[in-house]
């Protein structure tokens, strides 16, 4: 009988498998360390090496089959009785412990020791570049638990955040947030649920909730935020109040609501989302009633905001993947890094993955600075937040979809981790607002509150203080000064057909003025300042599409941005758009 030749799979298909995906960026380490002083880095970089590793390894094996093997509803025993559980396959249940319990993603900013906010996003920005499903549930428990302690009574916030800030998978709550019905998605001002009160043998005001929420993501969560309202209560915006709804009552029974069926999705399978019915479910009022909605958009910035770091975690998942068979893969007799215009896709990918990366950083320390009663910063994470969560998440979607064509058919099939980016990436600008709806929200920060106005003070000192070639400056400036005045315009007349256009020039200003600054203090490496000057060029300055324009910069240095390598101050000012040459 002849020998059977056992085939090995081909060398030319490059597998990332195993690399550290904090290791293998060396961009993040530095940028972060500049955010986070020398001593809170030292702090967390064993953690960030030690996640880098299990995200490229375990938890993404974890990820791919826990996005084969969706959850699945069970609502009744082989008996006939109601049951009501998800059950959900062991792989995503690991993930969640390791979430939940072991980095604590979504009890980290409770506790009386808690980090600045940047920490918990650094993690966050790692674990999603293996798994993004779960990092929903876990943004909403985080935001739940936040909104509580803002607006909730002593007694709801002594009973419930032992078990949210809990770091003990058996005994924690997850959070989730149910808002959305049939005929209330963005226009949250039409929701239905009646929220019914009454009072109780003990004289105590009892709510009971009663109607239909369409897509309730994390449905058998242990506490959800609720947006209802009361009988008495007037329609539109005004008339809502919020309610925390418990999965189970002080006696041990099921509260009265039934999640009806789950959604079928795109992305993000290996998390449940569902519809749910509420008849009578007993709840409790947060705040006050006719201010629900102000109450809830605390929580929903905050997911917004988890948007983006999720976002900008899959752009840099895919611009990983793509720089790794770019330098592996060999076609017609040169390896794809080689090829001028596979680094020009290269470049194309990674402007916007580190745009979202600086906005989510400045973000996260501003919000810091916002939490302890901050004006100025307060109105810049009021535009920021809505900038990063529009922007970052249109981005994604196309920097994905990028990677996997670097990476050819093989790309295309399941086995292989694009396709599952590609279709998560999908989800950031649609949940918790529409891109017309976020940019609307810049727009609406921009004439209600004068937002905008604050960002551009807060910009102009950032640019003050940091040591940039003055050329740099002035270009930065003027470039941010008409976005800015094509905002207040847009803002001002009410023009809503232009608002994404000028809502994406202010994140396009922003974040090359952050990339700027961000070199100085990393310098001497000026990577992000020739990045910052590739914002401006290809972004935000005119350009004739039927006039090509000529190579300007040699192939050395386009080979070092692609590769991410340091690079001086003289070769970053080689970047320098020549629209802005005085």
């Amino acid at each position: 009988m002849p020998e059977i030749r056992q085939e090995h799979g081909s060398s030319n298909i490059p597998d990332s498998k195993g690399i550290n995906f904090f290791n293998s960026d060396p961009s993040f380490g530095p940028l972060l360390k500049s955010y986070l002083g020398e001593r809170a880095y030292n702090g967390v970089r064993v953690r960030l090496v030690e996640l880098g590793q299990r995200a490229s390894d375990e938890l993404d094996e974890w990820a791919t089959v826990a996005d084969h093997n969706p959850p699945v509803l069970r609502q009744r025993t082989r008996r006939g009785e109601a049951l009501q559980r998800i059950e959900k396959h062991p792989a995503y249940v690991a993930l969640e412990r390791v979430a939940y319990s072991e980095l604590g993603l979504a009890s980290m900013s409770h506790g009386s020791d808690a980090p600045v906010p940047l920490v918990k996003y650094a993690l966050t920005y790692l674990f999603v570049q293996a798994e993004f499903g779960l990092c929903c549930p876990v943004s909403m428990t985080d935001s739940l638990t936040r909104t509580l302690r803002k607006f909730g009574s002593k007694e709801l916030v002594d009973r419930y955040l032992p078990m949210l800030a809990s770091k003990d998978f058996d005994a924690l709550f997850q959070g989730a947030m149910f808002m959305t019905e049939q005929a209330a998605g963005s226009d949250t001002g039409r929701i239905e649920t009646r929220a019914t009160a009454s009072i109780d043998a003990q004289g105590n005001e009892v709510w009971k909730l009663t109607g239909d929420k369409w897509f309730c993501s994390n449905p058998d969560a242990d506490l959800a935020m609720v947006l209802a309202r009361p009988d008495d209560a007037p329609e539109g915006i005004k008339g809502l109040a919020l309610f925390l709804l418990p999965k189970t009552l002080e006696d041990g029974t099921r509260n009265a609501y039934q999640i009806v069926r789950l959604k079928d999705k795109l992305g993000s399978r290996s998390m449940a989302s569902g519809e749910i019915v509420l008849q009578g479910a007993q709840a409790y009022l947060i705040g006050e009633v006719g201010r629900g909605f102000h109450q809830m958009a605390d929580m929903i910035n905050m997911s917004r905001l988890s948007n983006g770091v999720r976002a900008a975690g899959l752009m840099r998942r895919a611009l990983t993947e793509a720089i790794h068979v770019a330098r592996h893969r060999s076609a017609f007799g040169r390896k794809l890094i080689d090829m001028p215009l596979m680094q020009r896709q290269l470049l194309k990918m990674m402007l916007p993955a580190e745009q979202a990366r600086s906005m989510f950083m400045h973000i996260a320390t501003l919000l810091t600075r916002a939490d302890r009663g901050d004006a100025l910063a307060t109105k810049c994470v009021r535009i920021l937040t809505p900038l990063v969560k529009y922007r970052a998440c249109r981005d994604a979607r196309k920097v994905t979809g990028d990677a996997m064509e670097v990476r050819g058919g093989v790309g295309y099939i399941e086995e292989w981790a694009d396709p599952r980016l590609v279709r998560d990436a999908h989800l950031g600008s649609i949940w918790e607002g529409t891109s017309n709806i976020v940019a609307l929200d810049v727009a609406r920060a921009t004439r209600r509150e004068g937002a905008l106005e604050s960002l551009k003070q807060y910009l102009n000192a950032q640019l003050d203080d940091a040591a940039l070639p003055s050329r740099s400056v002035a270009l930065l400036r003027d470039v941010f000064n008409r976005a800015s005045a094509a905002m207040d315009s847009v803002a001002e007349c009410g023009r809503d057909e232009n608002v994404r256009e000028a809502a994406s020039a202010v994140y396009n200003a922003t974040t090359a003025i952050f990339m700027a600054t961000e070199a100085a203090r990393v310098a001497p490496d000026y990577r992000r300042l020739a990045l910052a000057h590739l914002i401006v060029e290809h972004k935000l300055l005119p350009r004739d599409p039927l006039s090509p324009k000529g190579v300007r910069v040699n192939a050395a240095l386009l080979r070092t941005l692609v590769e991410e390598t340091p690079m001086s101050h003289d070769e970053a000012m080689t970047f320098f758009p020549s629209e802005g040459e005085a």
